[in-house]
């Protein structure tokens, strides 16, 4: 034989055995690899379920919480209308204060009327303004306070016992709020 043709021989006899091993050594590992695409497939069929089972509670917690935060806003906008309608009903007390100011002195420049009445309205303003409501119950206690010193002024003034026809008390009141 030539040695072209031997070393052709060798060539072939190591390709079959290289190839043979390598058949060999996928027989031998076949069980290990079937083992874990077995593993691999079982991991993500886990991982899917756990991922829906994760989808599904994430979408029951926003359900939640938009039936919970549309119920607040109901709420708030109940509590709002609400507000504004003591608001307006505390503005139509105050015109009506004014308008008792002007019957109880018609003498009264409408200037003087017009300070009560805005005092008044600051304090009303202030008090809903306010954040603490310690703070706005302070204030409504001034705002009733001040309300009713005017009211007795009027009521005084009416029965002829107004001393020199001016609403002292509710005068006095507006200095001693501006000198706080």
């Amino acid at each position: 034989m030539s040695s072209i043709s031997r070393w052709l021989g060798e060539a072939l006899a190591f390709l079959r055995r290289s190839r043979d091993d390598n058949l060999q050594w996928h027989l031998s590992r076949h069980e290990d690899v079937a083992e874990l695409r077995q593993t691999k497939a079982l991991a993500e069929q886990a991982l899917v379920a756990q991922l829906k089972k994760q989808s599904q509670q994430l979408a029951h917690e926003l359900a939640v919480n938009k039936a919970r935060n549309s119920n607040e806003l109901a709420m708030v906008k109940t509590q709002c209308q609400q507000d504004l309608k003591d608001y307006q009903q505390y503005l139509q007390s105050l015109d009506k204060l004014k308008e008792s100011l002007r019957t109880s002195y018609a003498h009264l420049p409408e200037a003087v009327a017009f300070t009560i009445h805005h005092h008044a309205k600051q304090l009303l303003n202030r008090m809903w303004d306010a954040q603490e409501p310690q703070e706005k119950m302070k204030i409504e206690m001034q705002l009733l306070q001040f309300m009713t010193a005017v009211h007795e002024d009027s009521q005084a003034s009416l029965q002829g016992e107004g001393n020199d026809g001016l609403p002292q008390r509710a005068l006095a009141f507006i200095d001693a709020d501006l000198a706080d």
